[in-house]
């Protein structure tokens, strides 16, 4: 009997540990990758092949006489800082995107949101397919926030399932862990 209920815990950690490898990790994007946060960069290019969820951080790498302002959808249409969410100007900026929906980021100093130190990113909403779009400003027309559609940006999707673990493996992990618990005190 001791050896059924110590096999039965093995198997109840070894479940555990094999599911618990099912979802994918949250990704760390360097925005501009080596060219980093600057004028002269097009972030709508730089994010086109990348999907955001819940959970990833975008790092912002940038000289100094930038910043990095977290603004509203208007404010990134405006170019305007006066009512940033959040603001940094360390030169090494990470963002972790905790919440679905629309996430607007330009550089405050006077002229560069204008010059293309603008992203918008659309989280992805946990275990949903929604799309994310990423814009920077074109050089002869006026800038919009990006829209679910696709907006004035490009337009992409992550699978549902790389964000977390899906609800239908979390339940049947939970059904196993229940069956294998129960099976455990019938012996």
């Amino acid at each position: 009997m001791a050896k059924i209920k110590n096999g039965m815990s093995s198997l109840i950690v070894l479940v555990i540990i094999c599911c618990s490898n099912l979802g994918v990790r949250a990704a760390t994007y360097t925005v501009g990758d080596s060219s980093g946060w600057g004028l002269g960069g097009s972030y709508g290019s730089w994010a086109s092949d990348k999907t955001f969820a819940l959970g990833d951080t975008l790092v912002f790498s940038y000289a100094p006489g930038h910043t990095v302002d977290e603004v509203s959808a208007n404010d990134y249409k405006a170019c305007a800082s006066s009512n940033s969410i959040s603001s940094d100007s360390s030169g090494s900026t990470s963002i972790t995107l905790k919440t679905a929906g629309a996430h607007y980021f330009i550089c405050s100093v006077p002229g560069h949101c204008g010059g293309g130190m603008k992203l918008s990113v659309n989280v992805a909403a946990a275990g949903g397919s929604s799309s994310s779009t990423t814009t920077s400003p074109p050089s002869t027309t006026t800038d919009s926030p990006p829209s679910a559609t696709g907006g004035t940006g490009s337009t992409f999707s992550r699978p549902s399932s790389a964000s977390m673990l899906s609800p239908s493996w979390s339940l049947l992990i939970t059904i196993c862990v229940i069956v294998v618990s129960k099976s455990s005190f019938l012996c």
